[in-house]
């Protein structure tokens, strides 16, 4: 029997803390992404304010993590949320069209959701790092992520193209080409490191390696 994967064997790199998944639906309505752009905007509203609480998070979290080398499990919890939500609606609309299911309004982990983001809670950060992780360090990731996701969002860019094909295929076949579906969900789980890390959740800092498919590849 061969032995799981370590990190060593996936680039030598830490295992990343962020975990993003995705279930592929075979069975996707050929119409309904057409319009989910009007489906969508009451999430858009919120996650708008919810992103600015998250920016605000983040400024008091650098501060305690710079005095006590811990992030508030309360704060680190409602950043985390943005992030999982912020990945649900762009899995049903244009980040990915890989739900037909509509989101929930929520911040806490939806099992039973198709589209799952989990980030580990780390006990100790370096007080040091923090100092430098997200406006240096992170710079030339937000590069990469930008040309991935058009900017600190999962929308635009690469993965954005790659959503309308899906939706011309999905209009016309009926169906997801699967290949063009485990590569945006590959796309979107190196941003959502860089997001991470950049809201300075983790220490670890993102690998430049693209784990494509629909589970993490140490899951």
């Amino acid at each position: 029997m061969s032995a799981m994967p370590t990190a060593t064997d996936l680039g030598k790199h830490p295992v990343s803390p962020v975990r993003l998944e995705g279930r592929y639906d075979a069975g996707l309505s050929r119409w309904l992404w057409l319009v989910k752009w009007l489906l969508a905007i009451p999430h858009f509203i919120v996650l708008a304010f919810l992103w600015v609480g998250a920016l605000l998070v983040t400024f008091v979290a650098f501060f305690a993590v710079l005095i006590t080398g811990s992030y508030p499990r309360l704060l680190f919890d409602f950043n985390v949320g943005v992030l999982r939500w912020s990945w649900r609606v762009e899995y049903y609309a244009y980040g990915a069209l890989g739900t037909d299911r509509y989101p929930p309004f929520s911040l806490g982990d939806v099992p039973d959701y198709p589209a799952r983001l989990d980030i580990a809670y780390p006990e100790h950060l370096s007080r040091g790092l923090v100092l430098v992780k997200s406006w240096l360090l992170v710079v030339p990731q937000l590069l990469v992520a930008a040309l991935m996701s058009g900017g600190y969002r999962f929308n635009g860019g690469l993965t954005g193209l790659l959503t309308f094909y899906a939706g011309v295929s999905l209009l016309f076949t009926g169906r997801y080409p699967r290949g063009m579906y485990d590569l945006n969900i590959g796309l979107h789980r190196w941003v959502a490191r860089v997001m991470a890390y950049g809201l300075l959740l983790t220490d670890v800092y993102p690998p430049y390696r693209l784990d494509q498919g629909e589970r993490e590849p140490l899951g």
